[in-house]
């Protein structure tokens, strides 16, 4: 996975769903590309918006960490200090 181009937290935040056709979230310093899933449509899932580092949030959603394993991993976010914790 160290392949994968970084990006900041602002580059992140323009894949929201409005601004760009892309949607991405990030997860441990990890962005993915959510646009398949049918409940990210718009860039917005329940309270949360696309373009962000939902790392903390998933603390409250009735699921873990494993929804992020059927998306595409498409970068890394830059200086993330979750990804230093979990790398």
């Amino acid at each position: 996975m160290n392949t994968l181009p970084e990006y900041t937290l602002q580059q992140l935040a323009l894949r929201n769903g409005q601004d760009k056709d892309d949607i991405w979230v990030a997860y441990l310093g990890v962005i993915y590309k959510v646009n398949k899933s049918r409940l990210w449509r718009d860039g917005k899932h329940y309270e949360h918006w696309a373009g962000q580092d939902l790392t903390e949030e998933l603390k409250d959603a009735p699921h873990n960490a494993n929804v992020f394993d059927k998306f595409e991993a498409v970068g890394l976010v830059k200086d993330s200090p979750h990804r230093a914790k979990h790398a």
